[in-house]
């Protein structure tokens, strides 16, 4: 089992910045990737950005590619979303999800994650 917490939500102007924190617990062997989705009001949940367990890869959804950083430390079993220049339409509750991939091409796949924090309010708005 493994039990995953985000933090680091809020509310922001647009242009602004925030860093998202999941901390994982219990046993990290079932998964071998963490992968931070949202969800808007009235929209799909959506992946936004993936790590994988040696680090080895990392992925971004289009709408987020040279605006939002993803990183771990191991040492805390955390994953990091740096987010910055924020936009309204990054409005969201962002979850982070662990998962045990097949193919780190995967990533995007809601059903390939079997694990899943109780998510954070982000909220770009002036």
């Amino acid at each position: 089992q493994v039990q995953l917490v985000e933090s680091g939500g809020g509310l922001v102007q647009p242009g602004g910045s925030l860093r998202l924190s999941c901390s994982a617990s219990g046993s990290t062997l079932d998964y071998n990737a963490i992968t931070w989705f949202r969800q808007a009001p009235g929209k799909e949940r959506e992946a936004v950005s993936y790590i994988s367990s040696s680090d080895t890869y990392t992925d971004y959804a289009d709408s987020v590619k040279g605006r939002f950083t993803i990183s771990r430390d191991n040492t805390k079993n955390s994953v990091y979303l740096q987010m910055n220049s924020l936009k309204p339409e990054d409005t969201a509750v962002y979850y982070c999800a662990a998962g045990r991939l097949p193919d780190p091409y995967m990533w995007m796949g809601r059903l390939n994650y079997d694990y899943w924090g109780q998510g954070t309010q982000v909220t770009v708005s002036s």
